[in-house]
């Protein structure tokens, strides 16, 4: 038998929007990236397709003596699959994985009474290369080429068995595939995906052929996307004034400290990869530009605050919030500050700076702020 060479229009995605309403998400979805690091696991089902050559069956059983062929083919079936991927940039990936296309056949009467009955079942390995294409900040479409090792096992039974040179027959072949498809983001750590795939693939009986897939998949990420470099403002240094001594009095003593305050925001894309808080290399470089500012100060006191936008559950973004003013106070104590000197707080989404309604407003409110007590030397 062989099988189909046309792909069609793909329509699975009209689901993914209604589970989409429900969905939430702890941050805004813009200028993400992915890290080298984010693997996923997936799975997915499907139907698959195929095309029986009736033409060259009615052929063989009429050279075998049949003079009329009934034939009833069995080209659709339901599919799985269930894949391991890692991210190597924003925008490609590699991919593995197991499939199982179902089985095909066909029921074939003749005249003078006759039957014959066939059946291919096709699973295996795969291995592809993935390149994507945000189209906005949830969607990205994208593209798969890559190769596929299937087994198909080939039956036939019934009185006209002579159309067939054996009753059973199986095969191993390394072929090629490719596939299109769009994924949509429910949340940071799960994704949809809807497909269409070509398999190219050799039955048991010597055909070489296609078979399309046309699944839903549900994608889990373990890493997240990154979000752009690194943009702190750090205020100004305030001290307080100094009350220069009249010229006729005694020498002027030797002035005090004086009393500090620094504040220093950044964005909490600069310091961490989306939903997590570990900080990343940036956001080091960042904290480590801080500390030579701080340079010449004697810290008395070091508060970091976590801040998120309002997309989300409130918990979850109060514990995001946390999480990642205590991962500031660990880098910071892991490059000397003493740790009992840093105090942390989460505030979650209960202190915006803008309005949450736009994307601009929650990317203001994604923050860590740094606030610096001590003293420096009074100026000369």
């Amino acid at each position: 038998m062989t099988l189909t060479k046309h792909i069609g229009a793909l329509t699975v995605l009209a689901s993914a929007l209604l589970l989409s309403q429900s969905a939430q998400a702890d941050e805004d979805w813009s200028n993400s990236d992915w890290t080298d690091s984010a693997w996923y696991l997936g799975g997915g089902v499907g139907r698959s397709k195929a095309s029986i050559d009736q033409e060259r069956l009615t052929t063989a059983l009429i050279a075998g003596g049949a003079t009329s062929v009934n034939l009833q083919p069995h080209e659709r079936d339901t599919a799985y699959k269930i894949f391991v991927g890692k991210q190597l940039t924003r925008n490609f990936a590699l991919e593995a994985g197991y499939f199982d296309l179902g089985q095909f056949g066909f029921n074939a009467t003749s005249t003078p009474a006759g039957t014959l009955n066939g059946n291919i079942k096709l699973r295996g390995f795969n291995a592809d290369l993935l390149g994507e294409l945000p189209i906005t900040d949830r969607f990205s479409a994208y593209g798969r080429v890559g190769v596929n090792y299937a087994k198909a096992d080939t039956s036939f039974s019934g009185d006209r068995l002579f159309a067939v040179t054996s009753p059973n027959q199986s095969e191993r072949k390394l072929n090629g595939k490719v596939g299109l498809g769009l994924e949509y983001k429910l949340t940071q750590a799960l994704a949809v995906r809807g497909e269409v795939e070509r398999y190219r693939v050799n039955d048991a009986v010597g055909n070489r052929g296609d078979i399309d897939l046309y699944s839903l998949n549900l994608v889990y990420k373990f890493g997240r996307p990154a979000a752009s470099a690194p943009v702190a403002y750090v205020a100004p240094a305030v001290a307080a004034p100094v009350t220069a001594a009249p010229a006729h009095t005694e020498p002027v003593p030797v002035a005090a400290p004086v009393a500090v305050s620094e504040k220093v925001s950044f964005a909490a894309e600069a310091l961490f990869d989306f939903d997590r808080s570990v900080v990343k290399p940036d956001g080091k470089a960042a904290l480590d530009d801080l500390l030579v500012h701080l340079q010449g100060m004697n810290t008395e006191v070091m508060v970091t605050v976590g801040h998120t936008d309002s997309v989300g559950s409130a918990a979850y973004n109060k514990d995001l919030s946390v999480r990642r003013a205590e991962a500031v106070k660990a880098y910071l104590v892991g490059k000397g500050v003493d740790a009992a000197r840093i105090y942390t707080e989460g505030k979650g989404e209960s202190e915006p700076v803008a309005d949450n309604q736009s994307a601009e407003g929650r990317a203001k409110n994604r923050r860590v702020t740094v606030e610096v007590v001590g003293t420096r030397g009074a100026p000369k």
